[in-house]
């Protein structure tokens, strides 16, 4: 019985949908505060690239800061080291408390 209702829990439940972009949100990420350096120089050269003006720059140069955006970017969640929680880990942490409290 309480599997049928966890395995319904998964294909039923309505995922979460953002109102930024419309993407759909379906995990929660717990991270600690940034605080090496080399996480503080990547957040200012993001900061740098998103001051700049884009409408003088040529395509190719586009092209290459949203190569460098990217690659900074995934830099920067490598390093963040935070626990990555999807719904349905949560819904059945949830649902084992319940059942073992």
């Amino acid at each position: 019985m309480c599997m049928l209702i966890v395995v319904n829990t998964f294909t039923l439940l309505p995922a979460s949908i953002n109102a930024n972009g419309g993407k759909i949100v379906d995990s929660l990420t717990i991270t600690q505060p940034i605080d090496s350096s080399n996480s503080k120089e990547l957040l200012a050269r993001l900061e740098e690239i998103k001051a700049m003006d884009m409408s003088a720059m040529s395509r190719v140069e586009k092209k290459e800061l949203r190569k460098e955006v990217r690659a900074t970017k995934k830099q920067l969640r490598e390093n963040d080291g935070g626990i990555y929680l999807s719904v349905g880990a949560i819904i059945i942490i949830v649902l084992l408390l319940i059942i073992l409290l």
